[in-house]
């Protein structure tokens, strides 16, 4: 019986909840981190049914709030073997306009809380020769108007990974993921959710032919973290449907 234990930041939602639901249904136990705690407790009653999960409340730009994270992690399964740093906000709008307090609330969400998260499941990753996926996105590397702060924290996290794998290895495999478009309106908390429309040019402008699900990326979660794969770490997966090798000209 699979004994793993994972704590999927920003998991009440979105890719988070895919990943929750994929890890449980091949025996991991689950620990659901998430600041939304309406969110959280609608995908911790919709998850019992694959295994053992849990939801805690969680700022992961709060030290204080990360480090009672951990520790409730500790209390409640005694190990940790991978942490998923999934959370993550935007705040898209024209960079005059763009205050400090916005800025710093999404480097905060997305590179800080990627950092303190690490930095405190770190120790007790190390006892497991565990792992650590970082979300990322295809926004690290190419770029819509109006997206500095959000471009900036995944580039950040690209960054954040490679570094963090030299670091930690060998007794700790880093890797990230780039998703490009991910269609998660499905995956949100009950008032949110709804059921996504994608026209003709929406999916055949993606090489693969179709819009990508958040199921693309815990797939690919599943595999890195398996300790069989043990030879990759530092690594950043783009999970796009091809776009980023897409030419486009007007």
């Amino acid at each position: 019986m699979n004994s793993q234990v994972a704590i999927i930041t920003g998991g009440a939602q979105g890719i988070g909840r895919q990943t929750a639901e994929t890890l449980l249904k091949h025996g991991y136990r689950v620990i659901i981190a998430d600041v939304d705690n309406q969110a959280g407790e609608e995908t911790l009653a919709d998850l019992k049914l694959y295994g053992t999960v849990h939801f805690i409340q969680t700022d992961v730009s709060d030290e204080i709030d990360v480090i009672k994270l951990i520790e409730k992690a500790i209390k409640l399964f005694g190990h940790i073997d991978v942490l998923v740093n999934n959370a993550g906000i935007g705040i898209n709008k024209p960079l005059t306009d763009l205050s400090l307090k916005e800025w710093n609330k999404v480097i905060g969400t997305n590179l800080t809380g990627s950092f303190l998260c690490s930095k405190y499941a770190v120790p007790h990753l190390r006892v497991m020769q565990g792992s650590i996926i970082n979300i990322c996105s295809t926004r690290a590397f190419m770029s819509e108007s109006d997206t500095e702060a959000y471009s900036a924290s995944k580039g950040g996290i690209f960054a954040l990974t490679h570094a963090m794998a030299v670091s930690l290895g060998p007794d700790i495999r880093v890797n990230s993921i780039s998703p490009g478009w991910i269609e998660v309106s499905e995956l949100k908390k009950k008032e949110n959710r709804k059921i996504p429309i994608h026209t003709e040019q929406d999916n055949l402008q993606h090489p693969a032919g179709r819009v990508g699900r958040a199921s693309d990326v815990s797939s690919v979660i599943l595999f890195l973290v398996n300790p069989e794969n043990s030879f990759i770490t530092g690594q950043n997966f783009v999970i796009d449907g091809g776009m980023t090798r897409k030419m486009m000209y007007v």
